[in-house]
């Protein structure tokens, strides 16, 4: 079901013109724009860097590797799934990637900022794409699964964000998300890239059983990179002026290679149920609770 934020009245209908109030959103860049006042900046993430993350996801170690590691996810506990929400779906990257490895699926994004869906748009072009707050999604039990990656810790206001993932998927629906882990590793790159914090395993766990979800699997990953990414980080504990968070992204294609290597045999171990207690990154999948 279609939300209409205005009245709060749901409905089904090709179009967003809302039949209790007559209210329709207006359109941005193409879009349908539920939250216009962040369509071209929000207070976290900078719209600039879109471009540069369109260019460097498709060959990066980290990127190929989450992206194997969710499509890996979602097959494994959300077989059935048919409809799929990506929350912050950036440019589209995981999105695409989702479709192609689910061509049944109907697949819809959501983004503040447009910079964003552009470059989505042109990724997905089967994808339903609107321009949206992260705590106010205009839909209600609609999806078999919402899905937030690298997205709630860009967010103030992270449980406003779970909770609205809780209402756009129907009861017993699946939550899947991926956050950076462990607020020893906060450095300048954590600054730069607009987040609000790290997170604890236990602070997650915490959060998303509040907002009303039944935890299935929780691991780490980017584990055995853990005492790498450890000392990178404290090299950049000091604010520099031209810092660039995406440059460490850009490595020499040998180094790439061999990491996502790494990456690999991680999945490995995740895929027959080994738990990693510490790593970059945390996974986790969650489905709805019915009451």
């Amino acid at each position: 079901m279609k939300l209409c934020l205005r009245c709060g009245v749901t409905f089904e209908r090709v179009d967003w013109h809302c039949p209790g109030c007559g209210h329709e959103p207006p359109r941005i860049a193409g879009f349908p724009a539920f939250a216009p006042e962040l369509a071209h900046g929000t207070d976290g993430y900078d719209p600039a860097f879109y471009a540069e993350f369109a260019r460097v996801e498709a060959g990066n170690f980290w990127f190929r590797a989450r992206n194997r590691l969710i499509v890996w996810a979602l097959g494994r506990y959300f077989p059935e799934a048919r409809r799929l929400l990506e929350v912050g779906c950036g440019t589209g990257y995981v999105l695409a990637g989702i479709a192609a490895a689910f061509p049944g699926a109907a697949v819809t994004g959501s983004e503040a900022a447009v910079d964003g869906l552009a470059f989505a748009a042109r990724r997905v072009p089967q994808a339903a794409l609107i321009q949206a707050d992260a705590r106010r999604i205009p839909f209600r039990h609609e999806f078999d699964v919402a899905a937030a990656f690298d997205v709630i810790e860009h967010i103030a206001d992270d449980r406003g964000v779970l909770q609205a993932l809780r209402e756009v998927v129907r009861p017993g629906g699946g939550l899947l998300l991926t956050v950076p882990q462990h607020p020893f590793l906060w450095s300048e790159f954590d600054a730069r890239a607009h987040h609000a914090r790290r997170y604890r395993a236990a602070e997650l766990r915490t959060k998303v059983s509040q907002a009303g979800f039944e935890i299935i699997r929780m691991t780490s990953f980017v584990t055995l990179l853990l005492p790498f990414m450890f000392l990178s980080r404290l090299t950049q504990r000091a604010p520099e002026a031209d810092y660039n968070p995406l440059a460490e992204f850009r490595i020499a294609s040998w180094l790439n290679w061999s990491l996502e290597k790494v990456l690999s045999f991680e999945r490995a171990l995740i895929r027959s149920g080994i738990p990693l207690p510490a790593g970059g990154s945390l996974l986790l999948v969650a489905r709805r609770q019915e009451s």
